[in-house]
């Protein structure tokens, strides 16, 4: 998916655009996090940082948030209730919409496969 691009995921809705694109977003979500931004406060509702092989769990299955990645050179991986899964590439943020997410996995891959 290319920066800027809009996709129809399902029920949900999702975007991708550069992270630096919105100083609110950076600025709680700093190198080398990728966050989980509640949509309708701002507030930073989950912050990981690991490269991980397996899934992290989301215990609280959020939805409307924004993934931020501002890794440089690592994708986010989002995974969500229905078993579709996401890839935020780095420096990008992602709109979520519509579905659950219940789990992330941080990869060291430069780009989404």
């Amino acid at each position: 998916m290319a920066l800027g691009t809009a996709v129809a995921l399902g029920t949900g809705f999702a975007s991708a655009a550069p992270a630096t694109t919105a100083a609110t977003t950076t600025a709680s979500c700093t190198y080398p996090y990728v966050c989980i931004q509640r949509l309708s406060d701002g507030a930073i509702i989950g912050r990981f940082q690991d490269v991980t092989s397996t899934w992290q769990s989301l215990p609280s299955k959020p939805s409307n948030v924004r993934v931020i990645n501002t890794r440089h050179d690592d994708v986010a991986y989002i995974r969500e209730a229905g078993g579709s899964v996401d890839c935020v590439a780095p420096n990008s943020t992602l709109g979520i919409t519509g579905y659950v997410l219940t789990g992330i996995r941080i990869s060291s891959s430069a780009t989404c496969a």
